[in-house]
C-alpha cells in the first residue's frame, strides 16, 4: 500500500505530521492493506488564518485493485481529529465494499 501525503498552502506538511498520518493509516487499515494499492491524503485548512469549528479537512482517496477510487472526508478543528474522522469513514466504506464483493 503506497501513501501519498499532500497539504495545502495553509498547513505545513512537516515530517512529523506525515509520520503521524502514515502510522495511523498503517495501523487502522492493516486489515485492508492487501486490497488497497494506494491512499492519497489531502489535508487542507478551509478558513486559512481564521479558526472555526470543522475548518481542517482531511480527504482520503483509497484505490482498490479493479475498482473505482473511494473518497471520504473528515472535518474538525484539529488535524488529528480530522484525520481520525476520515480514517473511521474509510474503514466503514471499505468494510461495506469488500463485504459486497465477498457476497457476489
Amino acid at each position: 500500500m503506497k501513501l501519498q501525503f499532500n497539504t495545502d498552502k495553509n498547513i505545513q506538511g512537516t515530517e512529523v505530521l506525515e509520520a503521524m498520518v502514515t502510522e495511523k493509516l498503517n495501523h487502522d487499515l492493516r486489515h485492508f492493506a492487501d486490497k488497497i494499492t494506494r491512499i492519497e491524503v489531502h489535508l487542507s485548512d478551509q478558513n486559512a488564518e481564521k479558526s472555526g469549528p470543522d475548518d481542517i479537512q482531511c480527504k482520503l482517496e483509497a484505490r482498490l485493485e479493479g475498482r473505482q477510487p473511494v473518497l471520504v472526508t473528515g472535518s474538525s478543528a484539529s488535524k488529528e481529529k480530522a484525520v481520525d474522522d476520515a480514517i473511521d469513514k474509510l474503514k466503514a466504506t471499505l468494510t461495506t465494499i469488500l463485504g459486497k464483493m465477498r457476497n457476489n
